[in-house]
C-alpha cells in the first residue's frame, strides 16, 4: 500500500518522543519541523505515572515545547469519566501526582477521598501504572471492593439490615487507564505494566474493566475532534513504538493510518507478531518519519 497524504498526526510520548527524559534521536527537531509546517498534531500518552503537568515540564525539559491542549493523556480522558460516571470516592491504585490530577486534590494533603477514610464505602476501583501498589494488600482491598466484599461495604450493608430500608447498591466499576502488557523502564529494559494487574483482576472478581486511555476509539476520537483541521481531507496518522497499545484496537477501527517507530519499547519482529495487526508503515524514529512524511511532500 502507498502511503497516503496525511492532514494530522496523533503521536506518542513515552518511547516515541522521549526514553525518561531523554529525547529519541531528533524528536525535538522533528516536533518543530512539524510545527513550522503547520501540520495539526497532539501528543497522545498513556503514562499514569506522573501528572500532565509533570509530563509537559519534561518535554520542556527536553526542548520540546508544547501549548495548551496539545496534550492528551488517560488521566484526563479518565477525570472526564469519572466526572460523567458520578464517581465520588474511587479506590486509586494511581501514583500521587496522578491520582491528585484526576481528584482534583493537593497531592501533599488528605481530604474526603482519602484512601485512609476507612467510613465510607468505594465506588469504583481505579488502575493506573503504580508500581509501588501492586502488591497482594492493594490488589486484595481492590478486589473485594469490585465483589462487595469489604469492610466499608459490610459496615454500610449492617446499618441498613437494622432498618427498614431496601437499597440495591450497584457493583463498583473497575476502570483502567490503560492495559498495557509492558513497558519501558528507565534502565530500557521492559517491565510489567498495567495490563497483567487488571486482567487479574477482572478475572478475579468477574468485572470487566473499562478502559480510558488508549488505544480505544473514543479515547482517539475525542483527540481527532480536538484537533482536527477545517477542511482537512487526509488521512490521519498515529504514531508509537508499541503496535498493540498504541496502533491497535480505535487505531484500527477508524482507519488511522498506523505507523511503527523502531525507539522506546519496540523490539526486533512486533510489527510482525501473529496476534497483532500489522503496522501500515515501520520507520526508524519519529525524526524519521517527519523528514520522509515532510520531504514527499505529504501533507494535505
Amino acid at each position: 500500500m502507498s502511503a497516503p497524504t496525511l492532514s494530522a498526526v496523533l503521536i506518542d510520548i513515552s518511547g516515541t518522543l522521549l526514553i525518561g527524559s531523554t529525547p529519541t534521536p531528533g524528536a525535538a527537531r522533528a516536533l518543530a519541523r512539524l510545527r513550522a509546517a503547520r501540520v495539526p498534531f497532539r501528543l497522545c500518552s498513556n503514562t499514569s505515572k506522573e501528572s500532565t503537568q509533570e509530563i509537559c515540564r519534561r518535554l520542556t525539559e527536553a526542548s520540546m515545547h508544547v501549548l495548551p491542549g496539545e496534550v492528551w493523556t488517560s488521566i484526563g480522558a479518565l477525570k472526564g469519566v469519572l466526572r460523567d460516571t458520578g464517581v465520588q470516592r474511587p479506590y486509586t491504585l494511581l501514583s500521587p501526582s496522578a491520582r491528585a490530577e484526576c481528584l482534583g486534590i493537593d497531592s501533599r494533603t488528605t481530604n474526603d477521598h482519602s484512601q485512609d477514610d476507612t467510613t465510607e464505602p468505594y465506588d469504583a476501583v481505579v488502575v493506573g501504572l503504580a508500581p509501588s501498589m501492586f502488591d497482594y494488600e492493594h490488589l486484595n482491598t481492590a478486589f473485594r471492593i469490585l465483589v462487595g466484599e469489604h469492610e466499608n461495604e459490610k459496615r454500610r450493608l449492617e446499618g441498613l439490615s437494622s432498618s427498614s430500608t431496601s437499597v440495591t447498591t450497584p457493583k463498583p466499576p473497575l476502570i483502567a487507564l490503560h492495559k498495557a502488557r509492558y513497558i519501558q523502564a528507565s534502565d530500557r529494559a521492559l517491565s510489567l505494566g498495567p495490563g497483567p494487574f487488571v486482567t487479574a483482576l477482572e478475572e478475579a472478581s468477574g468485572t470487566r474493566a473499562q478502559i480510558v486511555g488508549k488505544p480505544t476509539k473514543l479515547f482517539f476520537e475525542t483527540v481527532i475532534n480536538n484537533g482536527r483541521r477545517a477542511g482537512g481531507s487526509g488521512r490521519i496518522a498515529v504514531i508509537g513504538d508499541d503496535v498493540s497499545a498504541d496502533l491497535g484496537g480505535g487505531a484500527i477501527e477508524l482507519g488511522l493510518w498506523r505507523v511503527l517507530v523502531k525507539t522506546g519499547k519496540y523490539r526486533a519482529g512486533d510489527e510482525t507478531r501473529e496476534e497483532v495487526h500489522p503496522p501500515d508503515e515501520v520507520r526508524e524514529s519519529f525524526a524519521d518519519f517527519v523528514d520522509q512524511f515532510l520531504d514527499q511532500g505529504r501533507f494535505f
